[in-house]
């Protein structure tokens, strides 16, 4: 584990571009063999906007690393945080608690006010317009969402007490995570549901990507399940039955669009319907 800590400490560029390209083109074959859905659509053309935002996200988190490093150091240097504040703890569980921790505050938490704040709602919505949910979906983010979610991780580090280690290897999971669970893939039923009962499984995901309430504002975990549940925000839905994209903007030309995209959070708030059937 110390080793493990160590790597991440230090973690070259070039190797989080590995993970985030290699966890990319493993799930891009692996959708190739066992896809969710057979609705035909072009693959590739449909990956450029979401290779895009992939793009944006890098390029506005870099400079910001930047910031993250520094208070990391600050945190550890001043023994505040959680978790300065457990002593005697193995390692092994300090840095299950700091995952687990970092999950809720530099994730769950801000995927959830996103839902809830209109504003930040428009310029999360840049995620939820594609009507072809895949692993390329995973960083389809607009660039103002990059922004927000850094600023909750930023956060996150204040209050957990997180050391650069533990941020760079929980950013690494975070990746690759994501990618699985937006992939077009089909596990066998019984797998995706024991799975979701520890992380957010594909089938689990997907209902989150449901075009109508309720089932959108639900699922918003990133790797572990368990806040979902803890805090009632869990729910299924047969995969058969998902339609992704969102009701009140069904344009999929335009959801497809980088232009358009990039303009959507500054459009015209409306006011998702709920809707008691599927």
């Amino acid at each position: 584990m110390e080793n493990l800590l160590n790597y991440f400490e230090t973690i070259p560029s070039h190797h989080r571009a590995i993970i985030i390209v290699g966890g990319l083109t493993f799930f891009l074959l692996l959708e190739g063999i066992m896809p969710l859905f057979g609705k035909p659509y072009k693959k590739w053309k449909h990956a450029i906007p979401n290779i895009f935002f992939t793009i944006t996200t890098i390029v506005v988190n870099l400079p910001l690393a930047f910031l993250l490093l520094k208070a990391s150091d600050w945190v550890t240097a001043n023994n505040f945080g959680i978790l300065n504040w457990l002593t005697e703890t193995p390692l092994w569980l300090y840095v299950i608690i700091g995952l687990f921790l970092m999950d809720l505050v530099g994730a769950y938490l801000p995927h959830l006010v996103e839902h809830k704040v209109k504003p930040l709602w428009m310029v999360h919505l840049v995620h939820h317009t594609d009507h072809n949910v895949d692993t390329t979906t995973a960083n389809r983010h607009h660039p103002l969402e990059s922004i927000i979610r850094y600023a909750f991780t930023l956060i996150g580090v204040f209050i957990i007490g997180t050391p650069i280690a533990l941020v760079m290897l929980y950013q690494s999971l975070s990746v690759v995570a994501t990618q699985f669970n937006h992939a077009n893939i089909s596990l066998p039923k019984k797998l995706d549901k024991m799975l979701s009962y520890i992380i957010v499984s594909p089938d689990m995901h997907k209902v989150h990507h449901h075009y109508r309430l309720p089932y959108t504002d639900s699922n918003y975990g990133n790797i572990f399940s368990i806040w979902d549940r803890l805090f009632g925000t869990f729910m299924t839905l047969n995969p058969d039955k998902i339609i992704y994209g969102v009701d009140v903007f069904p344009d999929e030309k335009k959801n497809g669009n980088i232009t358009e995209l990039l303009k959507q959070p500054f459009q015209k708030y409306e006011k998702p319907t709920i809707h008691s059937d599927t």
